[in-house]
């Protein structure tokens, strides 16, 4: 059973060549594949910026191993991306303290018959009502992670959008595998719109954020608002999002040793978060294969070494066959997590500042 659920892996390590089509691609179009660089350390696409670099190293002397190498327990448990940004700072002589411009409110909200956690989070300056809103979820392949890991995101978004952001916690698997985690998206979506003006936000404008298997939430999320006729995000920010089940396209291929996410990783992360393979071929994990249509104004941040790279090409295209207005750009020398390592990765700032101004425009 286990070698057949890491089908993904497995068919990613032996493919050999690059001319399989993913599914929803129309034909003869296919991703595009720059060679790696001829100066990129064996399974990886190019060689990390020094800044980036710098996390990963710090990363490692905490002791993080490949993901996929562990257990669920430990995997949860070893020394994350975030703090191996805190290493960095103290390093650095900077503060680790989260930043005290933006306060924050844990809650709770109704779904799969229990409750999950929230977190608030709104500018320490914020006066009135009508404040927008933008609902956050966090990655983690739907297996680890959770609100503390990525708190650095949706902080950074309440201060520089002056904006309430909302960041969702949501079930996971292997305790609760696909489609739990979709479940509990569209429920924390529509609790927001019930509770968004009690906290001074504005229920209707409002847009939708999430980071690689959260990216795919808020993209899934958006298609249920509009089939079910909820309140619809004025936007989609999607930051390296999980978009494409075919195993063999290039970026995949290219970063077998890539970290802190490199192929193997997927296949872990589809063991335990789906009931079987063929999950994959849900429109709602393959989103390319999705019905796309009438969605809001769509961003797509990629890193250059990362094996969701590809994901985010092929979902552009596909949301451009949609008729989608989308926007997407790849930041060379970042691997996957840089974006919420705004305070020491000088691409994360700057994915940041376009990202958040593209957002800022549809929220006025």
């Amino acid at each position: 059973m286990k070698s057949t659920l890491t089908l993904l892996a497995t068919s990613v390590a032996l493919a050999a060549t690059l001319t399989a089509c993913a599914p929803g691609m129309g034909m003869g179009m296919k991703p595009s594949a720059p060679p790696p660089s001829a100066m990129a350390p064996m399974g990886m696409t190019a060689r990390p910026d020094a800044d980036m670099q710098a996390v990963l190293d710090a990363q490692s002397a905490l002791g993080a191993k490949p993901i996929e190498t562990l257990t669920v327990e430990q995997a949860r448990a070893q020394p994350s991306p975030a703090d191996a940004v805190n290493r960095v700072k103290m390093m650095m002589g900077m503060s680790t303290l989260p930043d005290a411009s933006v306060t924050t409110v844990d809650l709770t909200y109704p779904t799969g018959g229990t409750t999950q956690p929230i977190r608030v989070y709104k500018p320490a300056g914020a006066t009135g009502a009508n404040l927008p809103v933008v609902v956050y979820y966090h990655g983690g392949g739907w297996v680890i992670a959770n609100l503390d890991v990525y708190d650095a995101t949706p902080r950074s978004m309440a201060k520089n959008l002056n904006a309430i952001v909302v960041s969702v916690e949501y079930r996971k698997g292997p305790e609760n595998k696909f489609p739990a985690f979709y479940e509990d998206a569209n429920n924390a979506w529509k609790w927001v719109q019930e509770n968004a003006a009690s906290w001074g936000g504005d229920p209707k404008n409002i847009a939708i954020a999430g980071e690689s298997a959260g990216g795919n939430l808020a993209l899934n999320v958006a298609i249920a608002a509009r089939d079910g006729g909820w309140t619809q995000p004025k936007a989609i920010l999607a930051v390296y999002p999980i978009a494409d089940a075919n195993p063999q396209l290039p970026s995949k291929m290219e970063n077998m040793a890539s970290l802190p996410l490199r192929t193997p990783t997927l296949g872990w992360f589809g063991q335990y978060a789906l009931r079987s393979p063929a999950d994959q071929n849900d429109p709602r994990y393959n989103l390319v294969a999705a019905d796309l249509h009438g969605l809001a104004p769509v961003t797509i941040v990629n890193a250059q070494i990362d094996p969701l790279r590809s994901d985010g090409e092929t979902l552009m295209m596909s949301l451009r066959r949609a008729g989608v207005p989308v926007e997407r750009r790849v930041w060379d020398g970042a691997t996957h997590e840089f974006f919420s390592m705004a305070d020491v990765v000088a691409d994360a700032r700057e994915a940041q500042t376009w990202s958040f101004g593209r957002l800022r425009m549809a929220l006025r």
